[in-house]
């Protein structure tokens, strides 16, 4: 079978593990990538030894080029995501899918309408922790699941990313940027949620740039920084998650936990693929460290992208969609909306993995 050509738009510090993953890929051949900076596509494209660089416009343009990978920052995920849509090629991006319930849905619908197909980050679900807890589930090892907690609590970025302004702009945040690891693996674990509730805020208003090139610049925020609220599941489970870009102490939270009515599992950090899943027993003081269902790195990213490429060729949906991606942006949203409301947020959207619509058939978004 002839590799699926594809080309990377998005030259930035999470491409480097892209272009490595993926060069080895049986599904995917990286034959081009762009970047609004010309500069940043010729030199990931010398140190990867990639044959051609465009300009986005240029790269959607080429006919023996059937998949884009969009790397970009989350607010320009939705348009170049349309843009590759509209040139007639599958897309997959990175997280989140779009930061407006609108846009996500324009994405949607007019991948229905093409014909193609939306895949998004996350595809750390697809990783030995979260399906090692999975599959603990599925065989009944803590009974039935009745709860879960999920905490990511940090300082923010500011001290170490180059140009971390956009992590406190709209579509930023702790809950846009890592909530999508956490919520995804919940949603894996769980089935979706059918509603929200949550407080949010701006804790510190004020930050700094701490390293590179525009170190000790200002950033004023401009998007809630610590987000604390609950989900209730569709099967009945109840959720607490806090993400926050405000804990400079540190935390012993765990990452994530699920309770079942005979046990509880206990995750590593998900935003990796593998690490140690715990299992303490009803009755029991001690716990056990799960043998993974499968051997698998720490960053394998580009498993959800080889998925949706295999899944394509065999006519049957993949893990990584936009679908799911929607689902997740939907509750990520709803902790801000129910925080300014006042109110629970009833999530109109569902995901549930499956087979995958004809176009003409496909549900909307909503």
């Amino acid at each position: 079978m002839n590799k699926m050509k594809a080309g990377i738009i998005g030259c930035g510090n999470i491409s480097g593990i892209y272009f490595t993953n993926l060069k080895n890929s049986p599904w995917i051949e990286i034959v081009a990538c762009a970047d609004l900076i010309m500069e940043n596509a010729k030199a990931k494209a010398e140190e990867f030894n990639i044959p051609n660089v465009y300009t986005v416009e240029e790269m959607l343009a080429q006919p023996d080029i059937e998949f884009i990978i969009n790397l970009t920052i989350p607010a320009s995920h939705a348009n170049v995501d349309i843009a590759a849509l509209e040139a007639g090629k599958h897309v997959y991006s990175e997280k989140p899918l779009a930061i407006t319930l609108e846009e996500g849905r324009r994405v949607l619908n007019l991948a229905d309408q093409r014909g193609l197909r939306v895949g998004c980050a996350p595809d750390t679900f697809l990783g030995s922790g979260v399906q090692t807890a999975k599959a603990a589930i599925e065989s009944g090892m803590i009974g039935r699941p009745i709860a879960a907690t999920a905490f990511m609590m940090g300082s923010g970025p500011e001290a170490w990313h180059p140009n971390p302004e956009f992590f406190y702009a709209a579509g930023g945040g702790p809950m846009m940027d890592m909530g999508p690891y956490y919520v995804s693996a919940l949603v894996e674990l769980l089935g979706p949620a059918r509603r929200v509730s949550a407080s949010t805020g701006i804790q510190i208003p004020d930050r700094t740039v701490g390293s590179g090139p525009l170190q000790g610049k200002p950033i004023h925020v401009q998007t809630p920084t610590h987000l604390a609220g609950t989900l209730d599941f569709e099967n009945g489970a109840i959720g607490t998650m806090i993400t926050s870009f405000d804990i400079f102490g540190g935390s012993n939270l765990p990452w994530i936990e699920i309770y079942g009515t005979q046990g509880t599992l206990s995750l590593g950090d998900p935003n990796f693929f593998n690490g140690e899943v715990k299992l303490k027993r009803h009755g029991s003081e001690a716990w056990e460290v799960l043998e993974p269902v499968f051997e698998c790195g720490s960053n394998e990213r580009g498993l959800g992208i080889n998925d949706m490429i295999q899944s394509i060729h065999e006519h049957k949906d993949h893990r990584s969609s936009g679908r799911m991606a929607y689902h997740v942006l939907e509750i990520m949203q709803s902790f801000q909306q129910s925080s300014l409301e006042g109110r629970h947020i009833v999530l109109k959207s569902t995901y549930r993995y499956g087979s995958l619509p004809a176009p003409q058939q496909a549900e909307s978004a909503e």
